[in-house]
């Protein structure tokens, strides 16, 4: 049985590459605006496929402690829970962070798009969240650091009734507590 834990473990992390980026950095330059620092070993990058993103540099405070950008998120396929490989530069990131700051805790907020039960959605965020919160901790965050909750469809970031808003909409969002 640890044998199958430590392998899926390892299939997690190696599958997993690039980095992520919102909505609004869709149209940005991938330039590194001045002020702003990138994680170590991250990379603007492009996704390819269906609702591929543009992909920034992950953006760290300024602050002490270089706690990372909190307004970044990651995205999910249709009635998907898996994280996808161009969102793992920013859970290193926030992952490494928390591992340095040992005091510090966040919440991964998982959310859903419109279509399904409130219950399905509700289940189906918690499952988003919780899959952040696994990468998260084999990445070397403690697990008593970071809460999964679920907020289903209750806080859309998009208000329409189209794909385009349902894909902004399945995301896990990081929050401090």
């Amino acid at each position: 049985m640890t044998i199958r834990i430590s392998v899926a473990a390892l299939a997690v992390a190696a599958a997993l590459s690039g980095c992520a980026t919102t909505p609004e950095e869709q149209t940005a330059a991938a330039a590194t605006p001045p002020g702003t620092r990138t994680a170590p070993g991250t990379s603007a990058t492009t996704g390819t496929g269906p609702g591929a993103r543009a992909v920034a540099p992950v953006k760290m405070t300024d602050s002490k402690d270089s706690r990372p950008d909190l307004k970044r998120s990651v995205y999910y396929e249709f009635d998907k829970y898996d994280v996808k490989p161009e969102y793992r530069a920013l859970i290193q990131t926030h992952a490494a962070w928390l591992k340095a700051n040992p005091q510090a805790r966040i919440t991964i907020e998982g959310n859903a798009d419109e279509q399904g039960s409130r219950e399905y959605n509700v289940a189906l965020g918690q499952r988003r969240a919780e899959s952040v919160v696994k990468m998260m901790v084999l990445l070397g965050a403690k697990p008593e650091q970071i809460e999964a909750v679920s907020w289903g469809e209750e806080k859309p970031r998009a208000s329409g009734h189209d794909e385009k808003s349902w894909s902004e909409n399945r995301r896990s969002d990081f929050a401090t507590r």
